[in-house]
């Protein structure tokens, strides 16, 4: 494979002049330029990424802020990336995840600094998220897979959270299901502003209200301990409970095992929807899931396309594209058994 210095013999030029051809960093005659490219096509050279983006002022690779707490990714969480990162290789860019969370102030500041990433998509937004107002002090172009409490002046591609909650809630009370727990994410989630968290519990509130029927919401830890633990205390709380949602999938394997440890039969005498879920995930549980099947490939790819979109057109505008779940029934959701004792 030829190298720099094969160019550079070939040319009768040195090292440093082939690199200012491809950089553009200082200027070069034409005739010299000429040269370079000619020696170039004759031994086959093919200038790395990093020369080509300096060359254009763009390295073709754009950031994804994922914060990774020590959880890993799940495969609903994995389609989202999954989305993005064929979205920009359709489109010639590479995604690079960088593990940057609202308190990583100074590594996203040298991340956007460096401009070694020509823009960025945001992920695990937050109702007030200091990502957002850095990237915005550092001019940088991004976009959010997420909303902020005033996603005003902000490109964003999110779940719509609410319709989603809502189509959840109507699937239950249209099979008889009068009282209904929400197993959310955490109380640190819920207290830190996690958009999903806060929104999804907004809407159940209101979906209760729209129905007229009772319900209450219980945070979770993201594992199947939590999950336990959750389904228990709702119960406690709501002791004639016949229908529940959960927006926590390794939570939702808890509940199930906890409901079977309690001797109830899921669909018969608790249904379960998971809300937010992959299908891969909901097939998993035993029974299989009835779900609110996440659309995070498309989300993923559609925040890609836009943040593409504003690099080559410099848009700064407000955009917003919500993509809703849709309803898959499986196993763990059926006519309440109270209802057909009516």
């Amino acid at each position: 494979m030829a190298t720099m210095t094969d160019v550079a013999r070939r040319a009768g030029v040195s090292v440093s002049t082939v690199s200012y051809v491809l950089t553009g960093t200082r200027p070069i005659s034409e005739a010299t330029r000429e040269k370079v490219h000619a020696a170039m096509a004759e031994l086959g050279y093919q200038p790395n990424a990093m020369a080509r983006g300096l060359a254009s002022r763009r390295s073709n690779i754009i950031g994804l802020l994922l914060p990774l707490t020590g959880r890993g990714l799940g495969a609903t969480e994995t389609a989202f990336v999954t989305g993005a990162t064929e979205a920009a290789r359709e489109a010639g860019y590479h995604l690079m995840l960088c593990s940057v969370g609202t308190d990583d102030a100074d590594e996203l500041q040298t991340l956007a600094t460096q401009r070694l990433l020509d823009g960025f998509l945001v992920m695990e937004v937050q109702l007030e998220d200091r990502r957002v107002e850095l990237l915005r002090e550092l001019a940088a172009q991004f976009v959010l897979i997420g909303r902020t409490a005033e996603p005003a002046g902000l490109a964003c591609v999110d779940i719509d959270f609410e319709q989603t909650v809502d189509d959840a809630v109507a699937h239950l009370v249209g099979l008889g299901h009068r009282i209904i727990a929400y197993v959310n994410h955490s109380e640190a989630s819920l207290a830190g502003g996690y958009g999903p968290a806060k929104r999804t519990a907004a809407a159940f509130e209101a979906a209760l209200e729209r129905h007229g029927i009772t319900g209450v919401m219980v945070p979770s830890e993201d594992t199947a301990s939590g999950g336990r633990r959750a389904i228990g205390t709702a119960r406690e709380l709501c002791p004639r409970l016949t229908g529940v949602l959960v927006m926590n999938e390794n939570a939702a394997l808890g509940i199930l095992a906890e409901l079977r440890e309690a001797a109830l039969d899921v669909p018969w005498d608790v249904s379960v929807v998971s809300m937010v879920t992959s299908a891969a995930v909901a097939d998993l549980a035993s029974p299989a899931l009835t779900a609110m099947t996440s659309p995070g490939a498309a989300v993923g790819a559609a925040a890609t396309r836009v943040l593409l979109r504003r690099l080559a057109d410099g848009d700064t505008s407000t955009y917003q594209e919500l993509l809703p779940c849709v309803l898959e029934v499986r196993g763990t959701t059926a006519e309440s058994r109270r209802n057909k004792k009516k």
